[in-house]
């Protein structure tokens, strides 16, 4: 609730303005601030000009400031909070979760509540000597805003963007125009989501549509493929739909359509046509009191105490199979000690070294020919399959076994002769 002070007044042919009146930035002007015409000096005074109810009186910020009353501030906050517009745009969009009948609002409260702590706003308050008028305004009209716009942003990442996008393209663009305007600076004013667009070619006057039939016609128009190059900062969003490509789209839109669309309505239109993706996390557990809704309860994926005993004995008995393996190559070589350097020299930058290496930048370290390494790749791939694992932990076991034994093999390979 934004209160005004009536300081002084100026006589029009209108009626009585007050000079100082502050204009709410988030909804229309209340049908209780048209004023009458003027009444005589006289009459004036015996019946002074009622303020709406809306406007009477603000909360005592100050005085619960300075006296620490946690009530009242809990109270006046619960209060914008309840009454704020885009609160209330929030739940119907299911941002907010009703717990009960007064308690809508309470989870909204209390994070507000601790945000203005955090930020040391209330001492701010007073260091600053700020009036309940000056509090309220910023409470309503800067904080409880951006922490909405900030949960709506985490929760909804691409629809928030790509409406912002629109609403920039609808007036910015010379294809787009107004037509709840008269061009009159002096208008009253109108929140974005509820200004009414249209094309640039359409005449004043153009009859508007229902709901259902304006979107039926907009079904009319495909939908356009995904654009996935990666923008941003931090290089993790994906384009969507370029400005150019989500202009044409706004225009098809409003040729199906055929009728001036506000800018709710149109934004919701556009993104119909569009492959947006928000990815929203939702528990799985609920509340005991909760006892209406169905209960989930994960698949636990471990292993029991049985499992686990015998995955750590399977892969025990796979890393076993390495002194195995290499007995079996050392056959190979018909045990011949150069042979069995050449081949685990093979083994090692071929398939188990970090660094990738070709076949003859191998051939070049080992000091032979391209054609001897790929015969000793036939004859390591032909003992590698004939090993038998039944579970991939066990594979992997074995791969990291042979990594650490074939890495003392070959760094000793140059000081002396290995053994098998």
């Amino acid at each position: 609730m934004i209160p005004h002070r009536r300081k002084s007044i100026q006589s029009t042919p209108t009626g009585l303005i007050p000079k100082n009146q502050v204009k709410p930035l988030s909804q229309d002007y209340p049908s209780q601030l048209e004023v009458a015409p003027v009444a005589p000096v006289e009459t004036q005074a015996q019946a002074p000009r009622q303020k709406p109810e809306r406007f009477s009186k603000s909360g005592k910020w100050v005085e619960s400031l300075r006296s620490s009353d946690v009530s009242r501030l809990w109270s006046e906050l619960h209060r914008i909070v309840s009454h704020h517009p885009l609160v209330r745009a929030s739940r119907n969009a299911g941002l907010l979760v009703e717990q009960g009948g007064g308690g809508a609002y309470t989870d909204l409260t209390q994070e507000l509540f601790v945000q203005l702590l955090s930020k040391n706003r209330f001492e701010h308050y007073l260091d600053t000597s700020m009036t309940d008028h000056e509090i309220e305004c910023e409470i309503s009209q800067i904080e409880l805003t951006n922490l909405l716009t900030a949960e709506l942003r985490k929760r909804h990442p691409e629809s928030y963007r790509l409406a912002r996008r629109i609403s920039t393209l609808i007036q910015s663009s010379s294809n787009f125009r107004r037509f709840d305007s008269s061009g009159i600076d002096d208008e009253p004013h109108r929140r974005l989501a509820d200004r009414v667009y249209g094309l640039s070619e359409w005449p004043d006057g153009k009859r508007r549509r229902d709901s259902h039939d304006a979107e039926q016609r907009a079904h009319l128009v495909p939908v356009r493929q995904r654009d996935t190059r990666m923008v941003g900062c931090t290089g993790d969003s994906q384009v969507v739909i370029s400005n150019s490509d989500l202009e044409d789209l706004i225009i098809s839109v409003l040729d199906a359509v055929d009728a001036p669309v506000d800018v709710r309505a149109l934004r919701s239109l556009v993104m119909s046509r569009l492959p947006v993706m928000d990815i929203y996390l939702v528990p799985l557990e609920t509340d005991d009191s909760d006892s209406e809704r169905f209960q989930f309860e994960p698949v636990d994926k471990r292993d029991n105490p049985e499992q686990g005993l015998l995955r750590r004995e399977s892969e025990d008995e796979a890393a076993g199979f390495v002194g195995e393996f290499l007995k079996n190559l050392h056959e190979t070589v018909r045990g011949k000690v150069k042979q069995y350097n050449r081949i685990l020299g093979g083994l090692w930058y071929c398939y188990l070294s970090a660094e990738s290496s070709t076949q003859l930048e191998v051939a070049a370290v080992l000091g032979v020919s391209d054609s001897l390494v790929s015969d000793y790749r036939r004859r390591i791939e032909q003992e590698l399959r004939a090993l038998s694992f039944g579970e991939v932990e066990e594979a992997r076991r074995f791969e990291s076994a042979l990594r650490e034994r074939v890495r003392g093999l070959v760094l000793s390979a140059s000081q002396e002769p290995i053994a098998v």
